[in-house]
């Protein structure tokens, strides 16, 4: 096991920031769970780190890059994966097998044990539907379990991995069932759009595939390429659950060009729940703006969840920013916006 000290982790991270690691180790499949007991505590497991925002202060302990692994075909529409797997290499596996449950999950990027922990979901597709199991490793105790679908309670973006009680348990492998069938139909509107606009239907999954890739590239969500900027997290906010009273004030004809039980409709395929409304809108009705920046931060020009670092911000102003977005979303809508991507190590409050 070869061990760096005092990598700077910003080259490893989609928002290009973050200081620098006391201790950096790659690991992949089997090997994860050897390279955790022998190395220095606390942990941070890495997979493409696409969804965190690391401190300039850097990690202490060591950060571990989970990145390979293997896919088993364990029966005919069964996959057992390891936790470094790529997500979108595990999808386009299933594809090749022929199997259905996956596809609406092309192009997301990060890894299968993030993926899991995380309850990854895009255009009605969620992990927790096709979840079986997952092997999990108790870093406190060394001791590793087999944990059954109902015991990550999942919930909207969420798992009991989250939690306090169990952010020492990391995913070893994970056990997905799929189907030789289609399991669900394509009903999100802007893929309909797209799928029309290239000429095909979504009968396929390599029709689908390809529709929900040209849905993410239009959208600036493929991240293929981390050395060339803007850098981004992806969508920073988790949906927020609102009430009743207010939905009009969020979700304007005006501002959307569409009905507000359209909107309504695609909150309910998106999230499943028709009242947790796009962050999107919530920003826009907090007067928020489309390409508004904060020195090198910025909001992306077309797709407003997206947060940019477009030149050499630092995490603390991008941490900033968010704080100043969480703080006038809830004084001027009373909304409490959570972020989906997760702060990592010290920051100035």
């Amino acid at each position: 096991m070869k061990v760096q000290h005092n990598v700077v982790l910003a080259q490893y991270t989609s928002l290009h920031v973050g200081g620098p690691a006391e201790n950096l180790v790659q690991a992949s499949g089997a090997e994860l769970q050897s390279v955790l007991a022998s190395s220095a505590k606390p942990y941070w497991i890495f997979g493409d780190g696409t969804n965190c925002l690391i401190s300039d202060k850097g990690l202490p302990g060591t950060v571990v890059l989970n990145r390979g692994g293997t896919i088993q075909v364990v029966e005919p529409t069964v996959l057992k994966v390891d936790s470094g797997v790529s997500w979108d290499q595990l999808v386009q596996k299933a594809i090749e097998l022929g199997l259905y449950g996956l596809e609406f999950s092309s192009g997301v990027p990060g890894n299968v044990g993030a993926a899991v922990a995380g309850n990854i979901a895009a255009y009605g597709h969620r992990v927790s539907d096709r979840l079986l199991g997952a092997t999990i490793l108790d870093t406190k105790t060394g001791t590793v379990t087999s944990w059954d679908n109902a015991a990550f309670n999942f919930d909207y973006r969420s798992s009991s991995l989250q939690s306090p009680e169990h952010q020492h348990c990391v995913v070893l492998d994970a056990t997905f069932e799929l189907s030789a069938s289609p399991t669900s139909q394509l009903e999100y509107d802007s893929a309909l759009t797209v799928a029309e606009d290239l000429g095909i239907l979504p009968d396929t999954l390599e029709n689908r595939r390809a529709i929900i890739l040209e849905v993410r590239k239009r959208a600036g969500s493929l991240m293929n390429d981390k050395s060339v900027g803007p850098w981004t997290a992806g969508s920073f906010f988790k949906n927020p659950v609102i009430n009743e009273s207010q939905v009009d004030a969020i979700l304007s004809k005006e501002e959307h060009g569409v009905t507000k039980e359209q909107l309504l409709r695609q909150n309910k395929i998106h999230s499943g729940n028709s009242v947790r409304v796009s962050s999107a809108h919530v920003l826009l009705a907090a007067g928020f703006k489309r390409g508004q920046t904060w020195g090198n931060v910025r909001l992306h020009k077309d797709h407003i969840l997206k947060v940019e670092n477009i030149g050499n911000a630092t995490a603390q102003e991008i941490y900033d920013v968010i704080q100043v977005i969480v703080r006038t979303v809830k004084d001027k809508l009373d909304i409490t916006l959570e972020p989906e991507v997760r702060f990592l190590g010290d920051f100035n409050d």
